[in-house]
């Protein structure tokens, strides 16, 4: 979690997360305020016509037999516009609320999406998919429906508030201060509810998160959990956490609920002692009868804005605790900026190394020790090793997904850390062996690394990449989707796809992560003839498992608990007779 986390208490949670919302919605409050002004003024509006109507009550008493319908008739056009009047700055208001909440919500998202961007790799290994998918969907829908709804009614409420209180006493002060002693009682009463739900919002919030991340696990691996018929396994386990959540959202709705009832006793039990006093006032002619019909309606109008301030709570639980997701979110610390004056080759040879490379992911547990190696321009280097010996992470520290902790690695004797990030990735293409094709045309997926290129250099990449007849097989060719998860195509394809891809991007050097698994042997086959051409002239890091692949590298680095304990080509490795050979053998053995 980010730095302002604090699971012990809730007091500066809640600081954290109303002091970054007031900083998210400070270029916004120039149109905020105009809809406050008219909220504002469509209260005040709304404000007279109890008098308004008070006095038609007193012209009919007074003027009675005769009434002066003259009067009354002016008074109810009055009436009449104010109403209309309130109405239309009512929806004014709302509209610019409107107007500002899906712009807020627009940008919100998009900062969101540029901090991921911006986020180091660390971070994503460390948490779930789904709890940041659910901070930038629910919480910012939370957090905008929250705002849009909640300056509208406060500043209507309070307004409300204030003009009763001024028009209730200047009716009769001795039946306001009956009416005004259940405000203390009413605010106390719902701050201390206030304080009690805080946690169990906070609480909804994050198990909304788990709650996600488990629909994303269990989406993506719903294959896997149906070959292990492992369906009532997950079922419970997402039952479970649905029944937490569940569970959550009631303790919070219920304790925040409980602000209004409260409220509405003692408001109740205040409006019955003015109806009491006031009728006794009437008979003892000390106040007309209108002003009484005009206090009562005010009475009733100042019960109101109260019963609407506490009922509010609940949403502005809500809106804290999912404000201190998103925030504490965008508050995480993230990659190292680029240098200002970064290094840039002009052109890239392809001599990779690294001096003394250490490295650990969690401090004191080291996972590289002490790698050096030299590769020479169109190289192509195998690295070989157990699981855990090290192999992906010199990839990710050799891509600056992370930073060596010492030593450095260099790419035409220039330190790569000294360039920029972009430049960096871009001089490698990468094949994995987890393969990945987004929603689209396979013609866009082919220029994803290379979004300038042309139709003949598609082509020839489909080509030579060996895929060129199965695009040509599909309904539209190179214009055919491909859907999320690429089921209209097989694993073989996808990956012979992706070779293709590479090759339109023609980048330098490149990455290869066992490209050649889990496919037939005449795919295999396709494959690994597409490798050789993608990677012939160029400097190639191949991260093996199947040895037999790796034959004709000019250099096999084999790696054992984050160092090199042997270097050399196929036949040399198998002539040392050391732990590259007992890797071989024992794969042949199984074979």
């Amino acid at each position: 979690m980010g730095p302002h986390t604090n699971t012990a208490g809730n007091v500066k949670n809640k600081k954290f997360a109303w002091k970054e919302f007031q900083r998210s919605i400070a270029p916004y409050m120039p149109p905020i305020i105009i809809s406050v002004i008219l909220a504002i003024g469509s209260a005040m509006l709304a404000l007279f016509i109890p008098k308004i109507l008070g006095d038609m009550t007193n012209i009919a008493v007074n003027s009675y037999p005769d009434i002066d319908w003259g009067q009354i008739s002016s008074k109810a056009i009055l009436v009449i516009c104010l109403f209309t009047g309130a109405a239309i700055l009512n929806y004014a208001q709302a509209f610019i609320l409107a107007v500002v909440s899906a712009n807020y919500t627009k940008d919100l998202r998009n900062e969101i999406i540029e901090k991921i961007q911006r986020m180091p790799i660390a971070y994503f290994d460390k948490h779930k998919y789904g709890d940041t998918l659910s901070r930038m969907t629910n919480d910012v829908d939370v957090l905008t429906n929250s705002m849009s709804q909640e300056i509208a009614d406060v500043s209507l409420s309070l307004t409300t508030l204030i003009g009763v209180m001024v028009m209730m006493l200047s009716i009769s002060w001795q039946l306001s201060l009956v009416s005004f002693v259940v405000v203390p009682i009413s605010v106390l009463v719902v701050g201390k509810i206030t304080n009690f739900a805080q946690k169990y919002f906070r609480e909804q919030q994050a198990t909304l998160g788990v709650l996600n991340g488990k629909i994303e696990e269990d989406y993506a691996g719903h294959i896997i959990i149906k070959s292990n018929s492992y369906e009532a396994e997950a079922t419970s386990s997402f039952r479970d956490t649905n029944d937490k959540l569940a569970k959550a959202a009631t303790r919070a709705q219920v304790f925040s609920s409980l602000s209004f009832p409260a409220t509405h006793v003692f408001t109740n039990l205040g409006y019955i002692a003015i109806c009491v006093l006031g009728g006794m006032a009437v008979i003892e002619g000390r106040v007309t009868i209108g002003n009484i019909q005009a206090f009562i309606q005010y009475v009733s109008r100042f019960n109101r804005p109260i019963t609407e301030i506490a009922s509010t709570t609940a949403t502005i639980q809500a809106l804290l605790a999912a404000s201190e997701r998103i925030f504490e979110f965008l508050s995480e610390p993230e990659e190292e900026p680029d240098p200002e004056t970064a290094l840039v080759l002009p052109k890239v040879a392809g001599e990779v190394e690294f001096h003394d490379v250490c490295f650990e992911y969690l401090p004191g547990t080291p996972v590289i020790r002490d790698f050096s190696v030299k590769v020479k321009p169109g190289m192509n280097v195998a690295i070989v090793g157990p699981t855990g010996a090290g192999k992906t992470t010199i990839i990710n520290l050799l891509m600056r997904f992370y930073e060596p902790t010492s030593g450095y690695i260099t790419v035409d004797g220039a330190p790569i850390r000294e360039m920029k990030r972009s430049d960096v990735r871009a001089m490698f293409g990468m094949v994995l062996q987890d393969t990945w094709l987004f929603s689209g045309t396979v013609e866009e997926n082919l220029r994803y690394g290379k979004k300038n290129a042309t139709t003949e250099q598609i082509k020839s990449a489909a080509k030579a990449s060996n895929v060129e007849h199965i695009i040509e097989a599909l309904p539209k060719n190179y214009k055919s989707e491909i859907s999320e998860d690429s089921d209209n195509v097989s694993a073989g394809e996808k990956q012979l796809i992706t070779i293709a891809r590479a090759m339109v991007a023609n980048p330098p050097m490149m990455i290869l992560d066992e490209a050649t698994s889990n496919v037939d042997t005449r795919t295999e086959q396709l494959i690994q003839d597409s490798l050789e051409k993608l990677t012939d002239g160029r400097t190639s890091f191949v991260i093996a498992h199947r040895l037999s692949t790796i034959r004709n590298s000019d250099l096999i680095l084999v790696m054992r608990d984050g160092q090199i304990v042997e270097s050399g080509n196929h036949d040399e490795l198998l002539k040392l007779g050391g732990f590259y050979a007992e890797l071989y053998n024992s794969q042949f053995a199984e074979n």
